[in-house]
């Protein structure tokens, strides 16, 4: 026999085999080589033989020592990918990857923030998520493949001690000053859930003995949110429950995140349109709009009447969000504390959905505001 046969390795072979087949070889050659006599050939005899049956044990294609090296591997090989993922995950997440990876979604359904707080998740088939709470009726989040576009501000309390400065809050049933508190109160009552689904949530708002102080009248708010594949969509329905009719006005104070205030552009029908420039004089001016599309270097608060179609390009991102106004929304309010660094004026800005004109609602009517974001890309 050739002794270089026995170190020829198949892939196919085991290591045991081939540790085996290297120990026989290395023993035919030693004992040759030993003196003939009978206490030590009866010795090499008790060895050959225990040699030649590991090794026949160890070959055999069913031997379990054979199954359990197979298996052995394979779990190595599972915990090292899982290692391997879980690194990357922790270096994705700090920033160190080329993308990052969104955290695994909760269940949906109504969940406590850690100040108390109630709100619902919802949870789409592809994993998308958004959150909206009881508190204002006020959606503060919406993840569609990872990346989030709804902003709350840094200096926001989410422990209901003041609105929510964030989400999609809502300022009704008036818009700015006026008669009674600043934005209205809906956005600072708890609102009840009617009814909702993994991916849908319908919020009612009734008259209280807090509304009925600075605002008596018979009326019932719905406002439904719906996570579908594509986009994030919610309604706003006011109902006039009485016998006289009342006056309102109706805004969606929207907060949209940017990478930096410097890569975003908004577009849409704003050339040619007049709009209150509230930051010129002591009540606002109104100015015409030039351009096709908005840029933003300076401290923003304007009211564009007429306009309902923004979309919002973030050079950062290389995402664009479209706001689908599709009933009762006819103007946009543009809103942005350029400067100010509390309130993390360089990472949003508010593209408001606003019924600006008041609405007289008769008794038994009903108004509908129907909005949509709509994520794409660049």
């Amino acid at each position: 026999m050739n002794p270089s046969h026995c170190f020829c390795r198949s892939t196919a072979d085991p290591p045991a085999v081939i540790r085996t087949s290297s120990f026989l070889f290395l023993f035919s050659t030693f004992s040759v080589r030993l003196k003939s006599s009978p206490t030590m050939k009866l010795t090499l005899s008790i060895l050959a033989a225990a040699i030649a049956s590991a090794n026949a044990f160890t070959v055999s294609p069913s031997a379990p020592t054979v199954a359990f090296g197979r298996s052995s591997v394979v779990l190595e090989a599972s915990q090292n990918r899982r290692k391997i993922a879980s690194r990357s995950k922790w270096a994705e997440a700090r920033g160190f990857g080329a993308t990052a990876t969104a955290e695994p979604a909760s269940p949906a359904g109504l969940m406590t923030n850690d100040s108390g707080l109630e709100y619902v998740r919802l949870v789409n088939s592809a994993g998308d998520t958004s959150d909206v709470y009881l508190y204002g009726g006020c959606v503060t989040s919406y993840i569609k493949g990872g990346q989030e576009y709804i902003a709350v501000r840094p200096d926001a309390k989410m422990d209901g001690s003041k609105p929510i400065s964030g989400g999609l809050s809502h300022c009704w049933p008036q818009f700015g000053p006026g008669a009674i508190q600043q934005h209205g109160f809906a956005r600072n009552v708890n609102w009840t859930v009617k009814s909702m689904t993994d991916t849908s949530v319908e919020l009612e708002m009734a008259p209280s003995d807090y509304t009925k102080e600075m605002w008596d009248k018979e009326f019932l708010c719905t406002f439904s949110v719906a996570l579908e594949e594509d986009k994030l969509s919610t309604k706003m329905f006011v109902e006039n429950k009485g016998e006289e009719s009342f006056d309102f006005q109706a805004a969606l104070h929207s907060y949209f995140t940017v990478s930096a205030i410097e890569n975003l552009s908004i577009a849409g029908s704003f050339a040619g349109k007049e709009f209150l420039n509230k930051m010129v004089g002591d009540g606002g001016e109104m100015q015409t709009e030039e351009r096709d599309v908005i840029t933003i270097s300076e401290e923003y608060d304007r009211v564009y009447k007429g306009v309902n179609d923004p979309v919002l390009k973030d050079a950062g991102t290389g995402k664009s969000l479209t706001v689908q106004n599709t009933a009762g929304w006819e103007d946009t309010v543009l809103w942005n504390p350029y400067g100010n660094e509390g309130m993390g004026y360089n990472n949003f800005v508010c593209v408001e959905s606003v019924k600006f004109d008041p609405v007289t609602l008769e008794a038994g009517a009903s108004w509908t505001g129907d909005m949509a974001l709509v994520p794409g890309d660049l």
